[in-house]
């Protein structure tokens, strides 16, 4: 006879543990890649300073990870300081270079 019973995650992890059981299903962790890229000290021009006054004054860059259909894909964002609005964008399956260089490409109104 089945009955319903509630127990937390870290109870079921427990037992788990406890009865050397092992999940089916696992959730997709991201890798870190091991190679060092890019380590030149940047000096910090801004200084914090994230008003500004006129558009195209600074623009700043982001770029980051998401999973698309159970695999990881990197985004790279263009923001204008000035009103936070993306100015250009793209996205890939590769963290490289020439993904920045799209986002740049696709720049919507030119950089002052």
């Amino acid at each position: 006879m089945i009955k319903d019973i509630i127990l937390s995650r870290r109870k079921i992890i427990f037992l788990m543990i406890k009865n050397n059981l092992v999940s089916k299903y696992t959730k997709l962790k991201y890798r870190n890649h091991k190679t060092m890229v890019n380590n030149d000290q940047i000096s910090n021009v801004l200084n914090r300073q994230f008003n500004n006054k006129k558009p195209n004054e600074v623009v700043v860059s982001d770029l980051t990870y998401v999973q698309v259909g159970g695999e990881w894909h990197y985004i790279c964002l263009l923001i204008d300081l000035f009103n936070r609005e993306i100015t250009g964008y793209s996205a890939g399956p590769n963290k490289t270079a020439e993904l920045v260089h799209h986002t740049f490409n696709k720049i919507s109104r030119p950089l002052n």
